[in-house]
């Protein structure tokens, strides 16, 4: 699902991406030392938000699992709980965010087609493979046909890749999400229930684009004010997706027990090919090895948040399922992952 990064994060972002831009070694090199020692914090910061993020979610499940009577009635409220989260996503953006897209067109484009290619490609393969009831195939494949998660800009920081590339595809997956989620979720998952493509535009327009726009402009106009406070964001987009999790899974405790296993083999199957693949597609395209690893986790990483709310309100509880597994197995796959290419870029800068 998807949670805010750090505002200090971006500062590190923007420090990197001057000092990669420097004219002579020397200044690239001073500018390269000033960013890192800034950007100790927004490190420590992120490999906090992906250890933490996953045991708060992991409580949550166990939560609506054992005592689904505690949430009971509280499906209505996702949608807007979802609103919040982007909300506080557009806070933490500026003008910036988008500037990558003009640099680099072309990388953000493969990102793109990679992301909406091979992801709901995957579901649709993986829930026929899999013989997965109509309800969790829908859900599995609307997991891969929505945007990725702004979690994948802090795992491609931690495995030292292309963070500007990240967020630059984050971003605007987003922004096309609209367009993009709801036509594809209708080819591929119409085969197995009726799909409101149209019905689903309005929501992703309300639910998500609209509320990333509102906290957007507000960080434009008022971002003097709004400092002391954007610390925090982080932590309350991760409580309430805590609280999605757990309405998700206390509506189809009943049907866990016996598809959990099922789901879980889903989830794990899609997301290490997704990453696995975007990876590949980065080195096919000889982006280099840090554009490799930011494409990696902009393919294999998704906005369950949404994907959750979408099949809750479209298809059933029991659709929501695999959203709510994907959010958080692919937050500590991505950490391993992270941590095991850093370990290798340390150990081969040049690879």
């Amino acid at each position: 699902m998807r949670k805010v990064p750090p505002e200090a994060f971006h500062h590190a972002v923007r420090s990197e991406s001057k000092s990669s831009s420097a004219d002579s070694p020397t200044t690239a090199a001073a500018q390269a030392s000033a960013a890192s020692s800034e950007s100790a914090p927004a490190d420590r910061a992120a490999r906090r938000a992906v250890t933490v993020f996953p045991i708060l979610v992991l409580a949550a499940g166990a939560a609506g699992l054992s005592t689904p009577g505690t949430f009971s009635g509280w499906a209505p409220n996702v949608p807007y709980l979802l609103g919040v989260i982007m909300f506080c996503m557009g806070l933490t953006m500026t003008p910036q965010d988008f500037s990558g897209v003009i640099k680099r067109p072309w990388a953000v484009a493969l990102g793109l087609i990679a992301h909406y290619v091979i992801m709901p490609g995957l579901g649709w393969l993986i829930a026929n493979a899999l013989g997965l009831s109509p309800q969790l195939a829908a859900g599995v494949i609307l997991v891969g046909c929505a945007p990725s998660g702004t979690a994948s800009n802090v795992v491609t920081y931690l495995a030292r890749g292309d963070v500007a590339l990240s967020v630059s595809v984050a971003t605007v997956s987003t922004v096309l999400a609209p367009l993009v989620t709801p036509p594809l979720t209708l080819l591929l998952a119409g085969e197995f229930l009726p799909v409101d493509a149209g019905s689903m535009v309005t929501d992703i327009l309300k639910t998500v684009l609209l509320p990333v726009l509102a906290g957007l402009v507000v960080r434009l106009f008022a971002g003097r004010y709004l400092h002391r406070v954007l610390g925090l964001l982080p932590w309350l987009s991760a409580v309430t997706i805590g609280v999605i999790v757990a309405v998700v899974v206390a509506a189809s405790a009943d049907a866990i027990k016996s598809a959990a296993a099922l789901v879980l083999l889903a989830v794990v199957l899609h997301n290490g090919l997704g990453l696995a693949l975007g990876y590949g597609a980065g080195k096919v395209a000889r982006l280099g090895a840090p554009a490799s690893r930011a494409m990696a986790f902009e393919v294999g990483m998704q906005n369950s948040g949404l994907a959750a709310s979408l099949a809750a309100a479209h298809f059933s509880p029991l659709a929501a399922l695999p959203a709510a597994v994907f959010s958080v197995w692919h937050n500590v796959s991505g950490a391993l992952v992270a941590a095991w290419m850093s370990y290798r870029a340390r150990r081969r800068p040049a690879a």
